[in-house]
């Protein structure tokens, strides 16, 4: 024996005293036990030497030491270590087949199944659950073997089949085998046996309504009597089940339940409420996987900057296989427009509620209604003049018919406006004395609320006759409630309070430390946004009182600057700033992202048009009013809403 190259043991040598060259063959183990046992083989060894060498072939085979000789074996006095290297010689010797598959034998019998943990099961069940809904059964039944899980516990699987089948009597025995596995954590505060008693109520229910759909009045009478009015649950729901015996058909009997009728349909949809007072260890919640993807998908969209489309609740609608993102430059941050027909400072602008109209107010003593076309181009439809102090709010109708311009602080008279005509309607003032500065109109549409500074507010009709008043309050800015009874109005004391025409009662909502300039309100009527007087925009919530959000960035001195809600779903907040720019925030989020740029002086007031949800309206001091909208050209991956969301201004 002697050492060798690293690529191979040499274990021995080998010469032929009858060959004229006398070669040398260099053996590994494996030549050395091969040719051995073939040798041995052909000389006819004994019994007991034939079982031997074919344990120790077989061992050999498999990559395991003999048990002739262990680790090491001696063979005619050679020493053999049996590593597994192939066989190498210079004369044709053939190789021993079994050396090759020595390694991956071995590695077979080595390898243990990996164990799966409780994440991985679940997600194979999941994925499991869905190929079954799609018909793919015996894929399912591949992936349950070869990943060792159970789609559901055997007992389940037979009282779906038995609900599906509509076989009631064999389903309601399979509840006694359910009985015991419904003890879970999603059990705890029901008792197994009050679950069973719903589920078996739910079956019992549906097998009723298929015997009187099928006219088998006195199969579904036994029914009611001897099976569900036993079990006392839901006696009111009995009552109800009873009435249905009085249909003359099975339409009228399907539209009085509000069921599908007898079918799979039905038997689906009893299926997935039965699904629901079982663990999950037993049988999965029905559709889970979609419902986890549709989670995901609303998830991605909560927490993108920029989402500003109804995204649909279908899966179908999006892509699973990347992140949902909106490219900033689908969101409404470009210039699609100045207006510059206004001659001097725009103090106010609003949208009309069907979003076909934008309002502007300006100082030059002029309105203007611009009409949106279908490209979103705004075109002058009307000038509406007359305004002596000029225009400082507006408000539109709840129709659209008619819009109301007020005056800045020292203007005591208000003018309502047939849109359509551009007839003036009506042009209020109760008193020389009085401040009419802000306006909000009852969602009747045939009332509206005006007050101002000087200590009252009042509630008129379109003719502007006088309904009611408020005394002792001045109002900085008005706002209706969608309950056509609460007005709610900031005052001088740095808060907004409640009023009641109906009963007079008022009560306080918001109090902040600074001047309110202006506030707005959500369309549910829940939020409130202000802009406090050198404190910036604060985002309150009514129902509870409290302040929400501080959104930063803004400059906000002691000039009326009007913010808005805005975007799909009222997902975004614009503010117009004394630094020139339009700010964007998304609603939970308080650092800006979006500062718009172009206007050379305040911004006064901003609106957001709430049915184009890419259409941004904003007025300043410059005599200019700017559209803005998503960029004029946009590749396909903007299209699509592929790109990454971005930070950047």
């Amino acid at each position: 024996a002697s050492a060798s190259s690293d690529s191979e043991t040499v274990v021995g040598i080998l010469t032929f005293p009858n060959s004229p060259v006398a070669p040398v063959i260099r053996l590994n183990p494996h030549s050395v036990a091969h040719i051995y046992i073939n040798n041995m083989q052909a000389n006819g060894a004994g019994q007991g030497q034939d079982s031997e060498l074919s344990c120790l072939n077989n061992s050999a085979q498999n990559g395991e030491p003999s048990s002739a000789g262990g680790a090491h074996t001696n063979v005619n006095g050679l020493s053999t270590t049996n590593n597994g290297n192939s066989v190498s010689n210079n004369v044709g010797i053939p190789a021993p087949a079994a050396s090759n598959n020595a390694v991956s034998s071995d590695a077979n019998s080595v390898k243990k199944k990996k164990r799966l943990s409780q994440s991985e099961e679940d997600v194979i069940r999941l994925i499991g659950q869905h190929l079954h809904d799609l018909g793919l059964n015996q894929t399912v039944d591949l992936l349950m073997q070869e990943s060792g899980c159970r789609l559901e516990h055997s007992s389940a699987t037979k009282f779906c089949n038995h609900v599906v089948e509509g076989e009631w009597d064999k389903a309601e025995s399979d509840l006694s085998e359910l009985k015991a596995l419904m003890h879970s954590p999603s059990a705890i505060v029901v008792s197994p046996t009050m679950l069973q008693l719903r589920m078996k109520f739910l079956l019992l229910q549906q097998k009723y309504l298929e015997y009187l759909e099928d006219a088998k009045v006195l199969e579904a009478l036994q029914v009611l009597r001897a099976e569900l009015t036993p079990l006392k649950y839901n006696t009111e729901r009995i009552h109800i089940l009873s009435g249905y015996l009085m249909c003359s058909h099975a339409e009228d009997l399907r539209a009085k339940a509000e069921w599908e009728g007898k079918g799979t349909a039905s038997r689906t949809k009893l299926l997935d409420k039965l699904q629901t007072y079982l663990p999950p260890s037993v049988m999965l919640p029905p559709r889970r996987l979609q419902t986890l993807l549709r989670q995901a998908v609303e998830l991605q969209r909560e927490r993108c900057l920029y989402h500003n489309t109804k995204l649909d609740s279908g899966l179908d609608s999006v892509s699973l296989l990347l992140d949902h993102a909106c490219s900033r430059k689908q969101f409404p941050c470009y210039t699609q427009q100045i207006l510059t027909e206004h001659c001097n400072e725009v103090w106010f602008c609003k949208f009309s509620n069907d979003g076909t109209k934008l309002a502007t107010g300006s100082k030059d003593t002029t309105v203007i209604v611009w009409h949106v076309n279908t490209s979103h181009q705004l075109k002058l439809m009307k000038t509406l003049e007359g305004h002596a102090y000029g225009v400082s709010y507006l408000a539109w109708s709840p129709d659209d018919t008619y819009l109301i311009a007020c005056g800045p602080d020292d203007c005591s008279e208000l003018w309502l406006w047939n849109v359509q005509t551009g007839e003036l309607r009506t042009k209020m003032s109760q008193s020389h004395e009085d401040s009419l500065t802000s306006v909000a109109w009852n969602p009747d549409g045939k009332r509206f609320v005006t007050g101002g500074q000087r200590g009252q507010f009042y509630q008129c009709d379109l003719d502007g006759n006088l309904l009611d008043s408020w005394e002792g309050v001045r109002v900085q800015c008005l706002w209706c409630l969608g309950d056509a009874r609460t007005v709610l109005a900031s005052d001088t004391h740095q808060r907004i309070r409640g009023y009641n025409f109906e009963d007079l009662t008022d009560r306080n909502i918001v109090q902040e430390d600074h001047p309110i300039m202006s506030f707005t309100v959500s369309k549910n009527g829940r939020l409130a946004l202000l802009n406090v007087a050198t404190q910036g925009v604060h985002l309150w919530d009514l129902h509870d009182r409290v302040l929400v959000r501080k959104y930063q960035g803004v400059t906000q001195g002691f000039y009326t600057i009007h913010s808005c809600f805005g975007g799909h779903n009222e997902d975004f907040i614009a503010s117009g700033s004394e630094d020139h720019k339009v700010y964007i925030w998304h609603r939970r989020s308080e650092l800006p992202i979006a500062e718009l740029t172009g206007h050379t002086r305040t911004v006064n007031c901003v609106s957001w048009n709430p049915v184009v949800p890419g259409l941004l309206a904003s007025a300043s001091d410059d005599g200019t009013v700017r559209i803005w909208g998503p960029a004029p050209f946009l590749d396909v991956q903007d299209a699509e809403g592929l790109n990454e969301c971005s930070m950047d201004s």
